[in-house]
């Protein structure tokens, strides 16, 4: 059966009303103890994050959660209201349309999900809005797959970014620069690797607009200390016979992906 998003708002809400408050809370206290302005400016932030479907719902609502933290405004745009799918069988319920998303944005934000991603890079609705939008706002970001239509929309060009690991070598066909960190910056181009990384990305780009100091108490607020049961979160870590499992499993979607990359890296270059 499936489930929508906006069925589990209000919950969500409340939750992030309620660490919202603490959130600021410590903040004012903290103000207050050190005679120091917490934030890194006054003006509450503005969000525009593209949901599409077949998207990985964790690419999604991890950045999402600490953006909603910032005590900013949230967009989920997409090209119409209609719900749209995820990898777990949720749905998403889109706030805003591409026409009518603000296109005065602190960060365009974009999720991935290797089928989802593979079937929007040559989707011209898509580029269109990301390269309006990313063209304006402060900050250009993804996790996952999800920057690869970044590089599609030409906003990666001669600048260091990061995927999936198993997606990162595709980047160069958009002009960028592959990099192997968590979390990626250069610039205001700010990119991270696949699903968990997007909580360490959302604290990266809670830091640049609140201050380290808001970031590190969102951080706590959400306990956020991941202590993995296995050491197996990269190829390095995991070793050759699992990595060669998964790309094995996945060597279809990859070479679907490659293929349409290639394609809309020719369309960039017209």
């Amino acid at each position: 059966m499936t489930l929508e998003w906006k069925g589990a708002l209000m919950n969500r809400r409340d939750f992030t009303q309620a660490a919202g408050l603490a959130t600021l809370g410590l903040l004012a206290s903290t103000a207050q103890s050190s005679a120091q302005t917490p934030t890194a400016e006054a003006k509450a932030p503005r969000f525009a994050m593209l949901v599409h479907p077949g998207m990985v719902m964790l690419d999604l609502v991890g950045p999402q959660t600490v953006f909603a933290l910032t005590m900013g405004q949230v967009h989920l745009a997409w090209k119409s209201m209609t719900p749209v799918g995820t990898d777990i069988g949720v749905n998403v319920m889109p706030t805003t349309t591409f026409a009518n998303c603000p296109r005065d944005v602190d960060v365009l934000f974009v999720p991935g999900g290797l089928g989802g991603t593979t079937a929007l890079l040559n989707d011209d609705e898509t580029l269109a809005f990301l390269r309006d939008v990313g063209g304006r706002a402060r900050y250009v970001t993804g996790v996952c797959t999800g920057t690869l239509l970044l590089g599609a929309a030409g906003l990666l060009k001669g600048v260091h970014a990061t995927s999936h690991w198993y997606t990162r070598d595709l980047l160069p066909v958009f002009g960028a620069i592959p990099a192997g960190g968590r979390v990626v910056e250069d610039g205001n181009v700010i990119t991270a690797g696949g699903v968990t990384a997007g909580i360490d990305f959302g604290l990266a780009i809670s830091a640049r607009l609140r201050g380290e100091t808001w970031a590190k108490i969102t951080q706590l607020v959400l306990e956020y200390d991941p202590q993995p049961p296995f050491q197996a979160g990269n190829p390095t870590t995991a070793g050759n016979e699992i990595t060669q499992s998964i790309l094995k499993l996945r060597a279809t979607a990859l070479e679907a992906a490659r293929t349409a990359a290639t394609r809309a890296a020719a369309r960039l270059s017209r």
